[in-house]
């Protein structure tokens, strides 16, 4: 079984007391929460807020649990969401279980799938766990942190334990499952192994007695099973606490290496802080809420302060930039890479603090007719640089543009080559675009 190799050394910007009034440890416990379950309405024993005060009148700590499949070996910044949530849970006080689904990464998660999973090996299961642990450190407390393996119980089960388990749910219960549904009405095939995951996962609560269990919006399903197996061992069923599925650089897909808009969380620190400062605000206050360790409360008196002019967006997401590049590197690595970053907009002569003009992609005029990208000269005018695409035109033919610094004197660029928050300049005029759908 791998071992743990780091310790993390991170500042903690929240008090690290147990226990905190039970409204403080929800100010940061609650921040990016999409669902909780049960709700804030529910009876008392089942709510998170009675939970909490039932734990902070006994001194003993909830036990908190997400799991991770070792299915891939590099982990971005999406996958660190629940990361993050359990380090919250951590700094207050409770115990934090980071499990690595050795076993039902056999299987695969069929989450979000329309086809079966390739099995990976025992050996390349290991490899990607012992990587996996290296860079939750990052985030987690080695010290503190319980790291568990659901091979420790799932393969005790054996023939018998699993038949057991099985007989917990049947098949159409397993079908309102909505990939499974969709899978099943498309005629695409769904192995029998895939429909063991949901109760495999369910069973890990059961065998860690979770009081909290984290997850993304797309694991309710299974995240579920593990209420219902607790209940049937007569434990207290755990609360479920899920985050939202995060965008990537491009604000509209979700984070993805194979959609090239991810942020690598091994990246070198001057590339981190450069992609993070390609974000539009509106991704801006998502990634202050699902990245950082800022209680919920801090962010929302920060942007107040934007709204009100007391500080500049601009400002906000060089101190976000340099947060999360801080966490995963160091203090000097993050103002090396803002350093780096300054210098690389004033040598191109492109100011930092620009103002920022929305453009609609979908505007008449702007996709080139050949689909071979957008036409520079309408973003221009678009932009309120020109009068109109004809004298956009002159001026690009005059090498009197310049585009993310750079002179262009072309017809064309795709959205891929202007970036996500391309900056422009007609003679003494600069703006940055904002793209809106």
């Amino acid at each position: 079984m791998p071992t743990d190799t780091q310790t993390a050394s991170l500042p903690v910007p929240f008090l690290s007391v147990p226990f905190l009034p039970v409204k403080d440890q929800l100010d940061l416990i609650t921040k990016g929460a999409a669902e909780i379950i049960p709700p804030a309405a529910a009876s008392a024993p089942e709510a998170l807020a009675a939970r909490l005060e039932e734990s902070r009148k006994s001194g003993k700590p909830l036990r908190i649990k997400a799991g991770f499949d070792p299915t891939a070996p590099d982990l971005h910044l999406g996958h660190t969401v629940l990361m993050r949530k359990l380090k919250h849970f951590q700094q207050l006080g409770h115990t934090v279980i980071f499990l690595i689904g050795d076993s039902t990464a056999l299987i695969g998660d069929p989450t979000g799938k329309n086809v079966t999973r390739k099995p990976l090996t025992r050996a390349e299961i290991d490899a990607n766990a012992e990587t996996y642990k290296e860079q939750v450190f990052k985030i987690l407390d080695r010290d503190k942190t319980e790291v568990r393996y659901n091979s420790e119980w799932l393969d005790k089960l054996g023939f018998e334990g699993m038949i057991r388990l099985a007989a917990k749910f049947t098949v159409s219960q397993m079908l309102e499952r909505e990939d499974f549904h969709k899978r099943f009405q498309d005629e695409q095939p769904i192995s029998v192994h895939e429909l063991l995951y949901p109760m495999a996962q369910g069973y890990d609560s059961v065998a860690l007695e979770c009081d909290v269990e984290l997850g993304g919006t797309d694991q309710k399903f299974n995240l579920m099973r593990g209420r219902d197996l607790q209940r049937d061992a007569g434990q207290k069923p755990q609360i479920i606490l899920m985050t939202p599925i995060l965008e990537g650089l491009d604000g509209v897909q979700k984070m993805s290496k194979s959609l090239g808009n991810a942020i690598g969380i091994k990246e070198p620190p001057t590339e981190m802080y450069g992609k993070l400062m390609s974000i539009n605000d509106e991704l801006m206050w998502k990634y202050w809420t699902y990245l950082t360790d800022l209680p919920q409360s801090e962010i929302d008196a920060m942007k107040s302060r934007v709204a009100n002019g007391e500080l500049h967006p601009m400002q906000a997401k060089k101190d976000l930039a340099h947060s999360i590049t801080a966490d995963f590197h160091s203090k000097a690595d993050a103002d090396q890479a803002a350093e780096n970053w300054a210098t690389q907009f004033q040598q191109k002569g492109v100011a930092e603090d620009l103002p920022e003009v929305s453009v609609a992609l979908a505007a008449e005029g702007l996709a080139a007719v050949d689909g071979a990208g957008l036409r520079i000269a309408k973003l221009l005018q678009l932009a309120g640089l020109a009068a109109s695409a004809g004298e956009a035109t002159r001026k690009l033919a005059e090498n009197a543009v310049s585009v993310n610094g750079d002179k262009f004197s072309g017809k064309t660029l795709t959205r891929a080559e202007l970036g996500e928050s391309p900056t422009l300049r007609l003679g003494k005029k600069q703006v940055r675009i904002k793209w809106t759908e």
